[in-house]
């Protein structure tokens, strides 16, 4: 074949330096311009203070913290006075809550008290008759004697009657004839609540123990009477509470429950008052109450709206200050809801 006819061979590349690289390397020893600035800038980067936005907000972390350690340790001188009053008191008095093998359980743990012992300087819970928020004749109403009880009910009754009467019926007739007799003992007890003393409800269910996680005992079923127009409403409470070493009898929280809804009430109030009770029984690290209820009020009269809910909370300690905790404590009464 001739040279003629031969393919051309392909093209040899050629490496030419790049211009970056000539700036980068140099001669041995010297930096060049780039490696220079890049140096330089680091360095800077490395040395320079942060910028005044960064400051505030590293200012504010810090400072956020030290309020955080300072209501802890606020919440924790509280508690240890308080256990020391406590303590204090019942040996006054001469024993500890409970008595026997829990007495010394109790005393053990460097607590010992009695439920309510020791409470803040003008709580409503309870009072010296051991009753929270007594009505004005409730005192009266406790110490009846069996005598003083049958005459409240006839008087009950015969107002009854009255009423019957007002609305345009025969209290006479066959079908109402008992019926003053029988509302008057039916509203008796569901009132009941107001001659309940929250240490009796309590009684002896404290127990020391060394757990510090939330409790929760959820759809607690209540029913009251709503105080504006005496008809009623029902719903569920959850209570949860974070133990401080001593820790309530389930069902109490139930009682307590109950004994608050014995009464006439605003949902307002009942959630605030069971909430409020349990912190002054055992000083928990925090109390949360929350109740849905169906008001008769709203459904059978009024606005007459069937289905309509309300929703009520009370926060205390803990779950006031912590968004976490009550985000984990709201999660966790709503999880796997029927």
């Amino acid at each position: 074949m001739s040279d003629s006819t031969r393919e051309p061979s392909a093209p040899v590349r050629m490496h030419h330096p790049s211009p970056l690289a000539a700036e980068v390397v140099r001669a041995e020893g010297e930096l060049s311009p780039l490696v220079s600035h890049l140096s330089s800038s680091a360095a800077a980067a490395a040395t320079s203070e942060p910028s005044t936005s960064s400051r505030h907000s590293i200012e504010a972390e810090r400072s956020y913290a030290a309020v955080q350690r300072s209501e802890a340790q606020e919440d924790a001188d509280e508690l240890r006075n308080f256990r020391m009053l406590a303590l204090e008191r019942q040996r006054a008095t001469g024993g500890f809550a409970g008595g026997g093998a829990q007495a010394g359980s109790l005393q053990a743990a460097g607590g010992a008290f009695e439920p309510f012992v020791g409470s803040r300087v003008g709580s409503p819970i309870p009072d010296k008759n051991g009753l929270g928020w007594p009505g004005k004749g409730t005192l009266a109403r406790l110490n009846a004697t069996p005598d003083e009880r049958e005459a409240r009910e006839k008087k009950l009754a015969d107002a009854v009657k009255v009423l019957l009467e007002c609305i345009g019926e025969d209290p006479e007739r066959d079908g109402l004839i008992k019926t003053p007799e029988r509302y008057a003992k039916a509203l008796l007890w569901m009132t009941k609540g107001y001659e309940e003393r929250l240490p009796d409800v309590i009684g002896n269910a404290i127990f020391a123990e060394d757990h510090e996680e939330m409790v929760i005992v959820r759809d607690i079923d209540i029913f009251s009477l709503c105080e504006h127009h005496m008809v009623p409403f029902a719903g569920k409470v959850s209570i949860g509470y974070i133990p401080n070493r001593f820790v309530l009898g389930l069902s109490k929280l139930a009682r307590i429950a109950e004994t608050f809804s014995r009464r006439l009430q605003v949902q307002e109030r009942l959630t605030k008052q069971i909430a409020t009770a349990i912190d002054e029984a055992i000083r928990p690290m925090g109390v949360a109450v929350v109740i849905e209820a169906t008001h008769q009020c709203m459904t059978m009269r009024g606005v007459q709206k069937p289905g309509a809910a309300t929703i009520t909370s009370s926060m205390l300690g803990a779950f006031r200050r912590s968004d976490k905790t009550r985000a984990e404590f709201m999660s966790l009464i709503r999880s796997s809801q029927r």
